[in-house]
């Protein structure tokens, strides 16, 4: 039964590779972008984390408060919507999410964040409340200058990790927890 379960496993983290690869090729790569296509993967226990994004830069440009307004739901990158692959189920800041993909955007305030993981799959951005799975909130930090965006994985373990989301002068730590 457990080589059976190891097996199930590795078979769904290559097709959830496999399907974020796709949905990075679905992302017009077919000329450069002013905001570059990117992902990041990481795998937390066994969990594997994949985020697939577009890379705005600062450019001389006020960011928060401006060119992304405070409260008001940002699609978290640029171009398409961010989308985000859990290959099984986790903890968002202690909240349970299903194995699965989302997209992913966000509320950004001064002081506070929402997180939004949302079930509608579509090209572009078409955000729709109602299918909001669910919302966490978080405190943003201040953080070295990032001229492009970027979304990586800090101190990772065995049972979590914590994925950032850093552009300009800020960073916004968001908690996963994993089950062994």
């Amino acid at each position: 039964m457990k080589i059976q379960s190891t097996i199930f496993a590795a078979v769904l983290g290559f097709s959830l590779i496999f399907a974020s690869a796709t949905n990075a090729q679905e992302r017009g790569n077919d000329s450069p972008r002013v905001s570059p296509n990117a992902s990041v993967s990481q795998t937390i226990g066994t969990t594997v984390v994949t985020v697939t994004y577009g890379r705005p830069a600062v450019r001389d440009r006020e960011v928060f408060g401006e060119l992304v307004p405070y409260d008001e739901v940002w699609r978290t990158g640029a171009n398409e919507s961010t989308v985000i692959t859990f290959s099984e189920n986790v903890e968002i800041e202690g909240e349970v999410l299903s194995a699965g993909t989302y997209s992913l955007y966000t509320l950004p305030g001064l002081d506070e964040w929402s997180v939004i993981f949302n079930s509608k799959l579509s090209w572009g951005t078409q955000y729709d409340p109602s299918m909001d799975v669910l919302r966490v909130s978080v405190q943003p930090h201040g953080g070295e200058f990032m001229e492009q965006m970027m979304i990586y994985f800090d101190d990772v373990s065995e049972e979590s990790g914590q994925m950032i989301i850093h552009w300009d002068e800020i960073r916004v730590p968001i908690h996963i927890e994993v089950e062994n």
